[in-house]
């Protein structure tokens, strides 16, 4: 059995293939690691691509399109690996860039996921926005990054190049050991895609493993390669998943006063959206507030289950102020 596998989710996504897996295949050199590109029921030349290009890559095909969370869900599920790696198919890895995270996840006390520090495919120079040299939330529950804050992201001038605990890893490129993940539940499939990485990592922090960012690794992220950034559908996906995070995470004492302030301010950010003429946008947040109360009595018995099993209910990675009016009042865009 392979000690490491790294996953590539893909759907549709031939030209990502040809593009970036050349340099998962020529980078990842250690042993008793595996390359495994998991199908999703595509309906373009991916299938044909792997076969012909990547005779040694393992290819795994789903069937059909369970979304980034349930895809690697039922991925996993037929892996058999000490470490497996969430890898996006747009991500450009290089030399070396597997070993740093491998040694940071086995000399550290109860690290349960690592990532590298993530830079741009297309502004080589400058973080990625999702993930940048590691994540946190703020006291309302946004995400924010080490590099990235809202949608300011710094150029990459060495000033995160130290190893340093975060609440969250990046899905777009995270090591994580096998038996946590399926421990903890893995992502949520119901999210589909977006926020689902958070919410993993959120139950890892509630349940007192460490999660790392390793800068001695470095890899580039395209961003946008399944779902376009521009997209509502991402607006939507976005606001709907962080509320059923927060709701299925969050404790009592937390969650009442969250989500009073969060019903105002993405009451807000959907008006700013309307009057910047973004009307597709503005209902996509709206739906996702719908939805979301929709979805709520589904994660009644997960709540309650998550609750249970939390021992450390208020992680130190969690910043206690707003990123919201630290940035829009107080102009802080650096972390």
């Amino acid at each position: 059995m392979p000690r490491t596998a790294i996953i590539i989710l893909n759907w549709n996504g031939a030209p990502m293939l040809r593009r970036y897996l050349p340099s998962v295949v020529k980078h990842t050199t250690l042993p008793d690691c595996e390359i495994i590109v998991a199908d999703n029921g595509s309906t373009d030349d991916s299938l044909e691509v792997l076969r012909k290009d990547f005779p040694t890559v393992k290819v795994l095909p789903l069937g059909q399109n369970y979304g980034f969370a349930e895809g690697y869900n039922q991925a996993i599920a037929q892996v058999d690996s000490e470490y497996i790696v969430l890898l996006n198919s747009d991500v450009e890895v290089t030399p070396n860039w597997l070993q740093p995270l491998i040694k940071t996840i086995e000399g550290g006390n109860n690290i349960a996921a690592v990532q590298p520090k993530i830079l741009s495919a297309e502004r080589r120079d400058y973080f990625e926005h999702a993930g940048a040299a590691g994540g946190y939330l703020d006291a309302l529950g946004y995400p924010f990054c080490r590099g990235r804050i809202l949608h300011h992201v710094e150029p990459d001038t060495h000033q995160y190049d130290t190893p340093a605990d975060v609440f969250w890893t990046s899905g777009a490129c995270m090591l994580i050991r096998t038996e946590t993940y399926r421990q903890v539940g893995g992502l949520d499939g119901r999210f589909f895609a977006h926020m689902e990485e958070i919410d993993l990592c959120y139950r890892l922090n509630a349940r007192g493993y460490r999660l790392i960012c390793q800068p001695e690794s470095t890899v580039y992220h395209l961003g946008g390669g399944s779902l376009n950034y521009q997209s509502p559908r991402k607006t939507y996906l976005n606001f709907r998943n962080n509320l059923l995070m927060l709701y299925k995470n969050m404790p009592a004492t937390q969650f009442w006063w969250v989500s009073l302030c969060r019903f105002f301010l993405d009451w807000v950010a959907a008006l700013q959206m309307l009057l910047t003429a973004q009307p597709k946008h503005a209902l996509a947040a709206i739906k996702a507030r719908l939805h979301y109360h929709r979805l709520k009595p589904s994660y009644h018995q997960i709540r309650r289950y998550n609750l249970r099993l939390t021992t450390h209910p208020h992680p130190t990675t969690i910043h206690h102020r707003s990123i919201i009016f630290d940035c829009y009042l107080r102009g802080k865009r650096i972390y």
